[in-house]
Order: structure tokens, then sequence, then C-alpha cells
């Protein structure tokens, strides 16, 4: 079996070596805090990053993303916007949804907030937007932001899709960064900080043992779902191709058990899917047939293909789920509807042009993206 690389979050570091973790990272008195968190937000032990900030400081309310700070809503679902934790006695406050004005008037009546939940690395995935628009409101209101940093689960050397065009920024994609960033949340908040010029007070309190090669299973980390349709490491990685299916009529998988894995819909030709997009690197596709539960296609019987991972290095699943997208569109023209939000997650429209060329898109697109990732290396923590 490979040797798991020991790797401490930072929430374990603030648990370890308590204000003088935080001290090191500049802050000398949090004062009254809050923390933004979801299931994600634990010590390698499992126990509560809430839990150990109640230790630490003074810890006044917490506030949710989308799925709420237990994770119990699905995409997009209602989260409730006040509730008193029955764990800890704390208010909480969803920062997502109708909540949020609430959230905003007490986040900002503090003196620090902490930020301490697991990102995926993808443009699309909401969670970033959470934090990035807490920090906005931070500096406004002159309130210390802390973000308590972990691995980025597909690594931090791979960079690919596109670079998104602000015509097109929405809570799915906010700034002009790739599809797949290569950085960790933290390394995120300090380039958005800075590039969109924020001027938050912003600390990071950094991972140990963490390298930029290394994705989520080459360290002894336990895997926490960050949301209801990410369940793997897998996922995550599949998920930076194929969420773009969200935004056409074709199943992402959503009702099946393995989402962004398995994709299709009720009229596809799946063996002319596999004749067009042909061998893909470090991935192979299955033919598949699935029925979702819930989301499009529900109890209907889809067609399509369902993508196994054997190769992580090798596998590009920007170019691939686009391709799979691209094939499916060409053989099936009539039955297959691209919707608006379609740009939002790609980040430009190109794709509703009549003579759009997927292969000459990702060659065009890559090259932005190095220029992006060659800009992004000043933020690196590790």
């Amino acid at each position: 079996m490979k040797n798991k690389a020991v790797v401490y979050c930072g929430a374990d570091i603030l648990a370890r070596d308590g204000m003088a973790a935080l001290r090191r990272a500049g802050v000398q008195d949090p004062g009254r805090c809050g923390l933004i968190t979801n299931p994600t937000g634990v010590l390698k032990n499992m126990t509560s990053t809430v839990d150990m900030l109640v230790q630490v400081c003074d810890l006044q309310a917490m506030f949710g993303p989308e799925h709420g700070v237990r994770g119990d809503a699905q995409a997009g679902g209602e989260v409730e916007s006040f509730y008193i934790d029955t764990s800890t006695g704390l208010p909480v406050y969803s920062f997502y949804g109708k909540g949020l004005a609430d959230a905003e008037k007490v986040m900002t009546s503090l003196d620090t907030i902490f930020f301490d939940i697991q990102d995926i690395g993808a443009r699309f995935y909401t969670y970033q937007y959470t934090m990035t628009d807490a920090m906005i409101r931070c500096a406004a209101a002159g309130v210390r932001f802390v973000v308590l940093d972990r691995p980025n689960p597909i690594g931090g050397t791979r960079v690919e899709g596109t670079i998104l065009d602000r015509r097109f920024s929405t809570f799915v994609g906010r700034y002009p960064t790739a599809t797949r960033s290569g950085l960790t949340v933290g390394e995120f908040a300090l380039c958005i900080n800075e590039t969109e010029k924020i001027g938050c007070d912003l600390h990071v309190i950094p991972c140990e043992g963490w390298q930029r090669a290394m994705d989520f299973d080459d360290t002894d980390l336990l895997f926490v779902q960050p949301s209801p349709n990410l369940p793997t490491v897998d996922t995550a990685y599949s998920y930076i191709g194929t969420c773009i299916i969200e935004g056409t009529n074709l199943s992402e998988g959503r009702g099946t058990t393995k989402p962004f894995e398995i994709l299709g819909a009720p009229w596809v030709d799946v063996r002319a899917l596999l004749d067009a997009v042909g061998e893909q690197p470090g991935v192979y596709l299955r033919e598949a047939y699935f029925t979702p539960t819930f989301s499009k296609h529900a109890g209907q019987l889809c067609h399509g293909v369902q993508l196994h991972i054997h190769d992580r290095d090798a596998y590009r699943p920007f170019a691939t789920g686009l391709r799979i997208f691209c094939a499916i569109l060409k053989n099936h023209p009539e039955e297959t509807v691209m919707r608006p939000s379609i740009a939002n997650l790609l980040g430009t429209d190109d794709i509703l042009q009549a003579d759009f060329d997927a292969e000459r898109f990702i060659a065009r697109e890559a090259e932005k993206v190095a220029v992006w990732q060659n800009m992004t290396r000043s933020y690196y923590l590790y």
C-alpha cells in the first residue's frame, strides 16, 4: 500500500498551537469571533472545528454556505436562515439565500471571521464565493478574516479549462479564474483579495505536510464529502469537465450514486458516442444505463457513459467532459438542449456559436490558462 503523507490542515494547526498559530498568521487578539463552516470543517480525528474553536476564542456565531452548516440541503435548496445549533447553543445564520442580510449584519459586528470549508479547486464550486463575498463585507466593516487552509483535493500542479469572461460572472463563476485553479482555498483567498482589490484584513493558517503534487488520497486525511453530489475524490476530478452538463437537458448523474461520473439521457446512442469520443487519457469510458431517482429524467432509463479514472495524472477532465458533450450534441442536435447557464459554467458563450470547434477551443483556452497559472504562482503557500 502506498504510504500516506502526514498532513495537518489549518484547523489542526490552530487546535495544536492555539494563539501561537494565530500570532504566526499575524493575529494578536481575535476578539469576538464567527465561523463560516460546513460538515467538512473537522480536525484529523473528526472533531468539529466548532468544538475546537470555542476553546481558542470567543466564538459567538456560525454562518453556513450553500447546503448549510450540516450539509442537509440539496444543490440550490432552501437553507434555514436562522436557528440555534443544538450541539453548541450558538446561533447559526445562512450566508446563502434569504438569510443573507441578517447574516451580514451579524458578521460585520464581530472582530474576526474564521473560514473552514473544504473546497475542491473548481471555479463553479460556490463555497469559494461565499468566502470572497464574506471577505468583501468584512473589508468594508473592518473585520479581520482568517482562512484555515485545506489541501486542494485534486492537486495543485494541474490547471485547465477556460478563463471566465466577466460578462458571465455569477455565483458559479465570479472572477476571471481557471476552471481548475490548482489553488488551495487559502491561496485562492490571497489571490482574489489582491487581484480584485478587495482590501480585506486577510490571514491564512496554512496546512503542514501537503505538497502541490499531492491529491487528497496521497494524504492521511479522511475525505468528508463537501456537498451532497460530490461523494468522492474521483467525483471531484470528473466534476471539472462534467459540470457543464448541468447547463443542458442531459443528466449529469444527479439522482444516482455516481453524480458527475455518470451522464446521459434517454435518447443517447451510446455506441455512436463512444466511437465519436474515442480513447481519452487517464480514463475509461464505459457504456452505462441508469435511472435517476431525482433531478433531470427522474424515473426514466438513461443511456450514457460512466467515467472510470485509472490515471489521475494523465486524466484531463475538462477536455474529456467537453468532448463527450460535443459528441452527444453532434449526434443528437434535435434532442440536446443547451441552456443559457452553460455559458456561466464555461465562462464564455463560445459553445453557443454555430461554428464552435471543441479542439480549437480547448487549445486556445489552454494558452490563457497557462498565463493565469503563471500569475497565480506568487500566491502559492506550498
